[in-house]
């Protein structure tokens, strides 16, 4: 992309000078047939010289003034402004036209093909007089006041005065169709549209500052895990308890590795036929850990019933009921036994009777003589 390049007269407060002017080997005739009918006096234009010079000298007098376009400017401040039933009284008294003039500071017809124009003195003097005038109070007036307006309305119109005197407009080299004698012209196809929205783009309104923002303190949420004022008095939830035991299991002293929990038998149960086989079996081997091994295989050797072979349960100990008085309980482990406990048939039909101070078990042991057994459990309660 080529780049744009101006001379020096078109930077901001240059004085005007000669307008630098390119032409192609080439003259467009739209340029010839401009030229011939501006020139009051015959002048040949058969090559490019002739009409560079041509050119030059008439865009280089002092009244080739260009009347880019026309605003219609209030006269004063709106609070100051003439009020009248008449909206043409109020036209007349209030608004006057102001035309943006400017000159020809280059012209390429080689690599952009455009003609450039700058605003001239008497343009931007009016410029910078309705800004300070009439825009700086109204936008004043519609603004609230802080601390540092009064600096930011005088930044503000000395950045108008370098936008107004940096302006430069920029079009098409067919512009130059327009013009007049004496160097003088306007722009053609809508052109002057685009300058007054330009122009207008310069008066920028005044931009208070942005509100401070007002840190809201709120209280910090309390997660589920931390503990509030309203959580105190709040029953702590217990955790889950093992499976329940039953108050008349006691510490097994089998070398088994069953666990006491497995066992639900109830020696209560035993009175019935259909009971199951883990409640007989606590029934008989707390019987068999009552004494040595030997007498409790003589024990089970009187008794003639169907013979099941069951791994060591977990035995459990009742102390049946009696009206003496009984010795405060004591609570003791029973010894782990070395000597494998032998497997012992176990009848479901044998005990019939209930567990009482009457109650016995074939071969002459009764539960009445209970108190002169060395008992390897604590009583339970």
């Amino acid at each position: 992309m080529p780049i744009n390049l101006l001379p020096a007269s078109a930077a901001a407060f240059a004085p005007r000078a000669t307008p630098n002017i390119v032409l192609n080997t080439k003259v467009d005739p739209w340029l010839t047939a401009t030229l011939k009918r501006i020139n009051r006096i015959k002048r040949p234009l058969n090559s490019v010289p002739q009409h560079f010079r041509c050119l030059t000298e008439t865009l280089s007098s002092q009244s080739a003034i260009w009347t880019l376009c026309s605003i219609m400017l209030a006269k004063a401040p709106d609070s100051e402004l003439r009020k009248d039933s008449n909206p043409l009284v109020e036209a007349l008294f209030n608004y006057q036209l102001l035309h943006i003039e400017a000159y020809v500071v280059h012209v390429d017809m080689v690599s952009q093909n455009e003609v450039a124009f700058k605003l001239t003195p008497d343009t931007i003097e009016s410029l910078v007089k309705y800004h300070k005038e009439v825009h700086s109070v109204d936008t004043a007036a519609s603004t609230w006041n802080w601390s540092e307006k009064e600096v930011q309305l005088k930044k503000l119109q000395e950045d108008f005065v370098q936008a107004a005197n940096r302006f430069v407009y920029r079009t098409n080299a067919t512009a130059l169709e327009g013009l007049e004698e004496d160097g003088a012209g306007e722009l053609l196809s809508g052109r002057s549209d685009e300058v007054k929205a330009a122009i207008m783009g310069l008066f920028l309104p005044l931009l208070p500052p942005p509100p401070r923002l007002v840190d809201v303190v709120r209280p910090t949420p309390l997660l589920p895990s931390s503990t509030g004022a309203e959580d105190w008095w709040q029953p702590t939830l217990p955790l889950p308890s093992q499976a329940q035991m039953d108050p008349w299991k006691v510490v097994p002293s089998s070398p088994s590795n069953t666990s006491s929990g497995d066992s639900n038998s109830n020696i209560w149960a035993t009175s019935s036929s259909t009971s199951s086989r883990d409640s007989n079996s606590s029934l008989w081997a707390t019987s068999s850990n009552s004494s040595s091994g030997d007498s409790s295989s003589n024990i089970w050797a009187t008794l003639g019933i169907n013979e099941i072979q069951l791994p060591s349960p977990t035995p459990s100990f009742c102390q049946p009921y009696s009206s003496s008085a009984q010795s405060p309980p004591h609570y003791y482990s029973a010894p782990m036994s070395s000597t494998p406990i032998p497997q012992l048939p176990l009848p479901s039909i044998i005990m019939q009777q209930q567990c009482s101070t009457s109650a016995g078990y074939g071969g002459g042991f009764g539960w009445e003589n209970y108190q002169t057994f060395a008992l390897p459990y604590g009583n339970v309660i």
